[in-house]
């Protein structure tokens, strides 16, 4: 088997675009891969056109030997653009071997460990402004299923926070707690925005609502800073969605910077590459919770790792997305009374698209304004579910 060809699908998904890539063969099987990077999809189509001029006419099922050589062959290599694009064709790739054999990827990495993964919700808060919004909303939430609620109650605050700023915050968490009680999981993400100091200060205070963690309380770009938070914070830190590759986790493991590790399988290396810093940080008793508020193909991917590591701990997916989700792939999710996501064991990744409900939403461009207005316009006004609930539940 060969690959003739390499495309890519871009659809637009509110706040950002989703970037789909195809690897075509000559066998006729199609792999696909997700390379969705917020504000920067043109910039990673443009990477992987130049993958495919690379990958073309190789077999598509010799994965770790591709990988590595566009790795080291790409001198620029590194960073978010270039490790989405070899991200994209990595999962792809993997979909492309699984569906020659009939098998679901998790087969390939060793087989199931488990049939499900506990599951947090984000995006659940699209619209809150004020406390009782906040509280309406994660009620609503719990109603749904899911059993842990994670958001960034900072607005747009940039390194500093001050004291009336915090008590907003702590008035939004005391009302999400105060709304879903104490068995439901608190995740507090951080989105990068604080220096040591206030981190630390923010750590202390949302103590008391027992958050399992407080994530990215610092900028990615700074382990001494991450290395120190984690030191004072009496909260577990979580860390990794901007980090790419096992060489951006093994100095932060080694150093015992973070609770939980967070890599992205959309741009920390792909599926193998994930599955390989889920062993460094097993070696650590760090737990493993990967970033995911992509699409479909994200999901599947991470899922199907779900599936196979005994300390993936969390799957962190969106209560609820635009209402063409459903309509531009097959993805079939299930959720469990207990908040738990049934993995899927279709072949392949089990993500087939329709190219005739991709084409009703083009690019639309999203620039990403984290620090320029509120983080809670984060879902357009007709979100809806896209889970099923387990039958019986």
């Amino acid at each position: 088997m060969k690959i003739v060809s390499v495309d890519t699908l871009v659809v637009d998904f509110y706040r950002t675009n989703l970037v789909i890539v195809r690897v075509h063969t000559d066998e006729g099987i199609i792999g696909l891969g997700e390379a969705t990077l917020e504000g920067k999809e043109r910039a990673v189509q443009g990477a992987i056109a130049e993958v495919a001029e690379a990958v073309v006419g190789l077999d598509p099922t010799r994965i770790s030997k591709i990988l590595y050589e566009l790795a080291r062959d790409w001198y620029w290599r590194g960073g978010p653009v270039v490790m989405t694009a070899l991200s994209s064709l990595e999962m792809a790739l993997w979909d492309i071997s699984a569906r020659d054999l009939g098998v679901p990827v998790s087969r390939l990495l060793g087989g199931a460990t488990r049939d499900r993964v506990r599951a947090y919700a984000n995006g659940w808060f699209s619209g809150a402004v004020t406390p009782e919004d906040y509280a309406t909303a994660a009620r609503r939430t719990v109603e749904s299923g899911f059993r842990g609620l994670k958001w960034d109650p900072f607005e747009n605050y940039d390194l500093t926070i001050t004291t009336q700023q915090l008590d907003r915050v702590l008035a939004q968490t005391d009302a999400v707690r105060g709304a879903v009680g104490r068995d439901v999981e608190l995740f507090i993400e951080g989105h990068g925005r604080f220096d040591v100091r206030h981190a630390i200060n923010i750590a202390k205070e949302i103590a008391q609502f027992d958050p399992v963690w407080f994530e990215e309380p610092c900028p990615p770009d700074n382990l001494d800073a991450l290395v120190d938070i984690r030191r004072s914070s009496p909260v577990p830190i979580a860390a990794g969605e901007r980090w790419y590759g096992r060489q951006g986790f093994a100095p932060a493991l080694a150093r015992q910077a973070v609770d939980f590790v967070q890599p992205d399988v959309t741009h920390a290396g792909g599926i193998a590459e994930l599955a390989f810093i889920a062993t460094l940080a097993a070696t650590s008793y760090v737990g493993f919770a990967p970033h995911n508020p992509s699409g479909p193909l994200s999901t599947a991917a991470t899922l199907q790792l779900g599936a196979t590591l005994p300390n993936f701990r969390y799957l962190e997916i969106m209560a609820t997305d635009v209402p063409w989700r459903p309509e531009i792939t097959n993805e079939r999710l299930v959720l469990t009374a207990e908040g738990d996501v049934l993995i899927p064991t279709g072949v392949g990744l089990g993500i087939e698209v329709d190219l005739a409900a991709i084409e009703q939403h083009p690019f639309t461009p999203h620039p990403m304004r984290m620090f320029r207005d509120a983080v809670y316009d984060i879902r357009p006004r007709d979100e809806r579910s896209f889970f099923n609930l387990e039958s019986g539940s």
